[in-house]
Parts: C-alpha cells; structure tokens; sequence
C-alpha cells in the first residue's frame, strides 16, 4: 500500500492539512484521524479488560487442575503417612510444577504446615491461605499475596479411604505469567488502526486530487467569484445558451436564449419537444442531442445559426449545450461573400482546366465546358475560320466557325459546332468582335438585334427558355480571335453587370491559351509541310525490292525520324534511315540536310562504312559551326544505311547509333542479325563497320525508327519482343500489309514520338538476264568480246543497241587491258536499262577529259560519256568497276517477274 501511495509524492497529509479547515479535504481527514484513534483506543482499553478477566480464569482453571491431579497422584497418601514426607513429596512436588507449568505445589498437614515448597526454606512454615473450606472437603480458590508475589492459588484437600482429610494440596500461578492474549492482539489492532488512517489520508489525497481538479485549484472564496462571474457572463452575452438534460427537459436557458426563442419565464424543466413557438426543425434538433454545427434555423424572422454538443464526456452527467447566435445580417453578408467565393472558384478551376494542351479545338472546348453549370446553362464558343487553321483572324465576324458547344442539356436549338457564320451587324458578336468589348442582352425575347442573323433559330432558342447572353470577345495581344456566348435559362437569373465582369475574366484566360494553340497550329503546320517535302514523296522505279512504308508525326509536333530508297548503279538500291533527337523546325530542317548529304555520297558510290564516315565528318563541322554562331548544333542523330544487290543477292549494312534491322524470312520467321553498332553521328573518332549477309528472295528487310519500340510504359525488350511478335507466322504477307499491322500492334493512337517504317521485299534479278564473262588482258580478246556482246543483245531482242553497246564495251575494255590489272570482268544486265560493267584488279580512277587533235589516245571515256545515258566508277575490294547504262524504251522495259511468295 505504501508503494502505491508513493506514486503520488506531492500528495501528503501535512499538505492537506495546510489547507486548513476552510478545504473540504482538510476536514475530511482531520475527522477520520480523529474517528480512527478514538476506535483504536477504544479497542486497546477493551482488550486489557478482556484480558484482565481472561487471565483470572486461566489461573484458577490451571491452579485447580494441577491440585486435584497431584491430590489424587498415586503416592502422595502414603508419603504422609512416613515419618518426613518433605523427604519424598519434595521432589515430587518440583517436577509435577515444572511439567504442569504453575509457579508452585504445596503440600501441607491439616494445620497448614508446608511439606513442599519452591522455596525450601518455606517448608515447616504454615500455608498463607483460607484452609477452612478445603479441611471440610471443598476446592477452594482465593487470590493471595504469597511468598512469590501476587498468586491466584487452588487448595484441594487429600482424603484417605475412609473420606477422612489427611492433608492439603495447594498449587498456584502469578497472574502476570499466564500467557496473555493482549500481547497478540494488540498489535493487531494498532496495525489495523494505522492501516486505516493510511487508508483514510490516501482516499482524503485521491478526493483532494479531483476536487482541485474539478475546481482548478480554486479556494471557496474564489469559486464563488468564478460562479459570480459565469453567471454574469451566462445572463450578458449576445448568444443564446441552452442546456438540454438526457431526458429532453430544458435545464437552463439565458436572457439571450429566451429572447432570441421568445420563451417564456417558467421554461426550465419543462420538455424540448413541448416549448412554445419553436420551428419544427430547432425542436427536432434540439430533442436529438446530435451534434450540429452552424446549422441555420428558423426562428420568426430570425435566422439562427445554431451549434450543439453533448455533455456526456469525463463523467459529465447526460445532456447538451446548445448556442444560439442570430445570423439574420451576417447571411446576407455571408451570401455576398459565398458568390464571390463561387466566382474566385470558378476562375481558379479555369486557370487548371482551361489550356491543357496546345490544339485550338480542345481549348475551346475547354472553355465552354468549365462555366456550366456554374455560371451559365450553355456556352458556344466561335471562332474565326482562320485562326484554326494556325492564321491570323480577319478583322469583321464574317467567316466564324462555330468550335466548342456545351450545355446542361444536349436537346437544346444552339447551332451545333462546326457551323460557319457571318455575324450581321446588328447581332452582338459582331458588335462585340469589332470593338473589342462585351456584348450584355439580359432579355433575349425583347432584343430585336439578334434575331435578325436566323429568326427562326432566335424563335426557337426562345421558347426552349433562354432568357438572356453574355457574349464576351476572346481578344490576345489587341487581336480579336473570336466570340465566347453564354446563355441562361430558367436554371439561373438573368445575367447583370457582375455577370458581365466574370464573363470576361473567364474568356481573358482562355485567350492567351487559345492564342498559344493557334500559333503551335501555324508551327507545326509549317513544320509538316517542310517535313514532308524533305521526305520522299513517291519511291523511285526499281526492280530490286517491294516498297512499303510509313511515318507519323509524333503528337507534340514533328521531329527528325527519316528514310530514304535510293537506285544505284547495277540494279543495287541502297536503304538509308536516320532519326534525328527532338522536335520541331530545327529538328526538320536538320533531317532534310542529312537526308540530302546522304543522297550526295551515295551519288558517289561509296560502300556503307565510307558513306557514314563521310557523314559523321559532315554532322561534326555542322555542329562546330553552328556552336559558333549559338545554335543547337546536330545532337543526337543515327542512321542506318544498307545496300541490296539483286544480283548477287547480298545485303551490306552499316550503322552509326541506330537500331539493328529485322529480317522476315520468306518462311515467316524473324531474326535480328547483328551489325556493327557504331557511334552516333557527329561523335567522331570510331570507324563504321559493315555486316554482309546473302538474303533468300522474298526476304522483307524491316528497318525503322527508336518511336516504334520505345515507350515510357515499355523498356527497349519489351517493344523488341512485340514487334517480333507482329512479323512473325506470316509468309507471304505483302509489305503494306506488314507496315499496317505493326503499327497497329505497336503504337497508341496518338504516338509521343514520331515514327519511320520502311518494309522493302527482296527481288532477285533472274539468271536468263545476267550475261557474265572472264576477259583475258589481251587486246585481242576486245573483238572476241563484241561479238559475244551481240549475240547476248539479239538473243534478248536488243540487237538495235548492238552497235553502241560494242563501242561502250570496246572502249572500257581496252581502258581495263590498257590501264587496269587482271582479273577483268564483263557483266551485261538486262533491267529496267542495259547495264555493262568491266571489273579489273586496279583501283586507279578514270577520268574523263577533251583530247586534243593531235593527241593519239584519250577519246574513249569521252565517247562512253556521249553514248551512255550515264556512267561511272566504283569501288569494291578486289579493284573497281566501271559500268555504263543505256536507257531502253518504255516497250522493252520488261518487269521482273514475282515470286511465288
């Protein structure tokens, strides 16, 4: 119990106590002290007296039963009868004491003369006691002074066989040495009277603790003057007080209460529920007990804000506190502020939903959406016709394209969006578009002005209930775009000057948002077009590869991503595709010169590896220069670039930065064969290396932009994975089918980048088109080889072109024997034009040049160059190639013919 006392250290009596008699819990444990010493000392003075008594009959119970026993000891009779019987009783005498616990047993004659005693000097000296009684046969028991002290002592007398009293027997005890009970009881009753008083000052601490509590630590003065003073404030304030028992009976209620609600005097006490002149709304309330916060009630032709809570928290008795404040003025006040806190709302929720994107349509739309129904039933915004197009607008409301319509219903009369309009001048869009200023019609059925553009419409509009418009102009930098109408129905009054301001405020920030998605829609229209006339605009005539491709302009504008087919000499087509990093005119117009750098050095021929060196080279002193003057140089630009032989049917590829190719075999199956990655262009300082690879006719070379496979949502493997998925298991699938299902399978609908595919089918020029000879480097072997020239060109039917195509031979071949190294070549190629080519060992370059008269040599080049449509040189391992091309009538173009995929 101390233990728990102890967790309350600055609880103690003498602080209690200190408080005097004026703290209740002062007065407490002052009376329980006292009441429990008074019981304490009461118990005390019991228990002597108890004891007292208690001790007397314990002597004389022992004392009696010692003496009777030790009478009747067999023994004792006949020790009389000898002549000393102190000889034998005395030591009898001392054991039975010892044993039996008394403080003495004297044996003595019937003239009271001891035989035995504790003392033995005592024995022969007569007995201190009444003997009378026990000489006649009775127990006597007295209480004696004795030798010993104050006794308590038994005299028994000792009879022979004839009943006759032989002698006496005495045994007694000091009533001191009887065990006392009050040694064992008393500290009981001390410890249960401490044990109370403890009990008594921690309960006295407890109630001490919580009446400071309740009462703050208050003395009884200062809780009078704290009740003095609530009352007053209670009876003074200007709000209402309530106090609702659990039962629904009306407690308390203040001055003001009682003025507010019109109570009479004798209210308290009685039932909520049953108050006079309450509306059915406040009784119900009040009758609940829940909870409610400035809740508007009606009280006469007050209104009552009014706030309730329950009372029934940390042992509180049961009920409610109910405020009443009358609102009456601040409502009206309160209704001001909450319109413009509506309208504050309205313009913020503009400023977030107005202008999410840069398209002029949606940013209309965006507009009219936004005030209904809030601030108008319907919203029609029009548009000159220019500005959605990306121009500037023209300066009358004629050419107005209806953008955005929106409203709480969808059966309304207003012209649907996309109509064209040229606003008279009496309507208010044009009175408004050519002032620059808001047009208020607060009553639609008694205007005239407006009818006039469509009275049937204005006919219409006004039996469907619209009674009145705002139509604001939506203006940015001085320049009108367009009109922004709003319409009011039944739903809502009819609009006013402050509607007009709103109006205004709304269209002001929708007309930058709009101005800025105009001017984006001339950008990226510009930047469209340009694109468009840099990319190709029709594949060039081939008979090497199938053709089918693709490019989408990404949703944010367009941007670098490129391809290109390219015819080269001897049938070969090159393959180029690049991409471009960013967006917009400068991503474009960089396109287009690497586009046109590529065509350049193609021009010249040049394997795969030396066309991308030669480009690096180029995008690095683009990008110097343009570091030079500020601007944004090339960066980030990739490029793929390969060469198809149909003759050979050998695919050589090169890559700068860009993604590998895929192969659709002709089976169906899809690989991505590895190629060289080389660096991005501009990076310079790693050669390019190429990969060669004999591709099965029919095989689809699929080549393509990093917008296809990537995407935020996907990693690089993911959209690998999905475009080999889209290839594979369909053999024979023409190449606008394929271009059409990957995109489908791969892109959303509105893609963040933009996207180039090119799908090209390999052909393969047939054997019977192909004549091929080894020339022995012999000058007379010139002869040998025109005539087996000929009889190849009869055989095709091209025998008309015998003669030049003999001189165009004639002429390389001697050049090849004269000025080359074996081994020398001769292929004739019959395609869309007669090709000729003689390949020798050398690497020495021709060049053409006018001979002088009297010059022996040097005319050959120069009459290849005149008969040859075209002719040039290129290089390859083993040497190079020098070829020339007839061209060959548009009858004797034979197609080559499909296979059979």
């Amino acid at each position: 119990m101390a233990n728990r006392f102890a967790r309350f250290p600055h609880l103690s009596v003498k602080r209690l106590i200190s408080k005097g008699t004026r703290s209740v819990a002062g007065q407490v444990l002052i009376f329980q002290v006292a009441l429990v010493v008074l019981l304490v000392a009461c118990g005390v003075f019991a228990l002597i007296l108890q004891s007292e008594r208690d001790n007397n009959a314990e002597a004389r119970r022992r004392s009696t039963a010692v003496a009777q026993t030790f009478a009747h000891a067999p023994g004792v009779l006949a020790a009389l009868r000898t002549p000393d019987p102190s000889r034998i009783l005395q030591p009898l005498t001392e054991a039975a004491r010892k044993a039996a616990g008394v403080d003495f047993i004297v044996v003595m004659d019937t003239e009271g003369i001891r035989y035995t005693h504790p003392l033995p000097d005592r024995i022969g000296k007569r007995f201190v006691g009444e003997i009378g009684p026990s000489l006649e046969g009775r127990t006597y028991v007295e209480s004696v002074n004795g030798p010993l002290g104050r006794e308590v002592q038994s005299t028994v007398p000792i009879e022979n066989a004839d009943r006759e009293v032989v002698g006496l027997v005495s045994a007694g005890m000091k009533v001191k040495n009887v065990e006392s009970q009050l040694a064992r009881q008393l500290p009981i009753i001390l410890g249960a009277g401490a044990g109370a008083l403890v009990l008594s000052t921690g309960v006295t601490a407890l109630v001490g603790r919580r009446l400071r509590r309740q009462t703050h630590s208050l003395a009884p003065a200062e809780m009078s003057l704290m009740y003095e003073h609530h009352d007053t404030v209670l009876h003074s304030v200007r709000e209402g007080v309530l106090i609702v028992a659990a039962d629904g009976r009306l407690i308390l209620a203040n001055d003001e209460a009682r003025r507010l609600l019109e109570l009479p005097s004798d209210v308290e006490g009685r039932p909520v529920a049953e108050l006079p002149g309450l509306d059915p709304g406040t009784r119900e309330l009040l009758a609940s007990g829940r909870e409610a916060t400035d809740e508007v009630h009606l009280a006469g032709e007050r209104l009552l804000a009014v706030n309730q809570r329950p009372t029934d928290r940390e042992g509180d008795p049961r009920g409610t506190v109910v405020t009443l404040r009358d609102s009456t003025e601040l409502q009206a006040v309160t209704g001001r502020a909450e319109v413009a806190r509506e309208r504050l709302r309205l313009l913020y929720d503009a400023g977030l939903r107005i202008g999410t994107s840069l398209d002029v349509l949606r940013t209309a739309g965006e507009l009219a959406r936004v005030p209904v129904p809030r601030f108008a039933d319907f919203v029609t915004v029009d548009l000159a016709d220019a500005v959605l197009h990306g121009e500037e607008p023209a300066p009358t409301a004629t050419d107005m394209r209806r953008a955005a319509v929106c409203g709480i219903r969808d059966d309304h009369p207003l012209s649907a969006q996309g109509r064209l309009f040229d606003y008279l001048p009496s309507t208010p869009q044009a009175r408004g578009y050519g002032s620059g200023s808001s047009q208020l019609v607060s009553d639609l059925p008694t205007a005239t002005g407006w009818r006039v553009q469509d009275p049937e419409r204005a006919r219409a509009i006004i039996d469907y209930g619209i009674h009145s418009l705002i139509t604001a102009p939506i203006q940015a930098r001085g320049v009108v775009l367009g009109m922004a109408n709003f319409w009011r129905a039944r739903q809502h009054e009819r609009f006013n000057e402050e509607d007009l301001s709103l109006a205004e405020e709304l269209v002001a920030r929708a007309a930058i948002s709009i101005d800025n998605a105009r001017r984006f829609t001339r950008e990226h229209t510009l930047a469209v077009t340009l694109q468009r006339s840099l990319l190709p605009q029709a594949m060039p005539a081939q008979n090497a590869l199938d053709i089918a491709y693709r490019y989408l302009p990404a949703q944010s504008g367009v941007g670098g991503d490129w391809f290109d087919v390219i015819p080269l000499p001897g049938s070969r087509v090159a393959l180029a595709v690049g991409d471009v990093v960013g967006h917009g005119l400068h991503a474009a117009a960089t396109m287009g010169r690497l586009r046109t750098a590529v065509h350049n050095f193609s021009a010249l021929d040049l394997p795969p590896d030396e066309l991308l060196s030669h480009l690096d080279d180029l995008v690095g002193s683009i990008d110097q220069k343009e570091a030079a003057e500020s601007a944004a140089g090339v960066v980030g630009a990739t490029c793929l670039y390969g060469i198809y032989d149909p003759v050979t049917r050998r695919y050589v590829v090169a890559r700068a930065g860009h993604l590998a190719r895929a192969l659709v075999r002709p089976d169906g199956s899809v690989t991505f064969p590895d190629v060289p990655a080389g660096p991005p262009l501009g990076l310079g300082g790693m050669p390019f290396q190429t990969a060669e690879v004999c591709l099965a006719e029919g095989t689809q070379l699929v080549l393509y932009t990093d917008g296809l496979i990537e995407d935020r949502r996907r990693d690089l493997d993911v959209g690998l994975e999905l475009l080999r998925e889209a290839l594979t298991g369909h053999p024979g699938r023409p190449p606008e089918e394929t271009c059409q299902d990957v995109l489908d399978s791969l892109l959303p609908r509105r893609p963040k980048d933009d996207v180039a595919l090119l799908v090209a089918r390999t052909r393969a020029l047939p054997p019977d088109r192909i004549a091929e000879w080894d020339v022995p480097a012999d000058p007379a072997a010139v002869s040998g080889m025109r005539d087996a020239v000929s009889e190849r060109l009869e055989a095709w039917g091209l025998s008309e072109f015998g003669f030049t195509m003999e001189l165009i031979l004639s002429e390389l071949i001697t050049n090849a024997i004269r000025y080359g190294t074996p081994p020398i070549h001769v292929r004739l190629i019959r395609d869309r034009t007669l090709i000729c080519e003689v390949a020798d060992g050398s690497s020495t370059s021709p060049h053409l040049r006018y001979a002088a008269t009297t010059d022996e040599g040097g005319r050959g080049l120069f009459l290849v160059s005149q008969m040859a449509e075209r002719w040039g040189t290129r290089y390859t391992p083993q040497g190079k190639v020098i070829w020339a091309e007839q061209a060959l009538p548009e009858a004797l173009q034979q197609p080559v013919p499909a296979a059979p995929w």
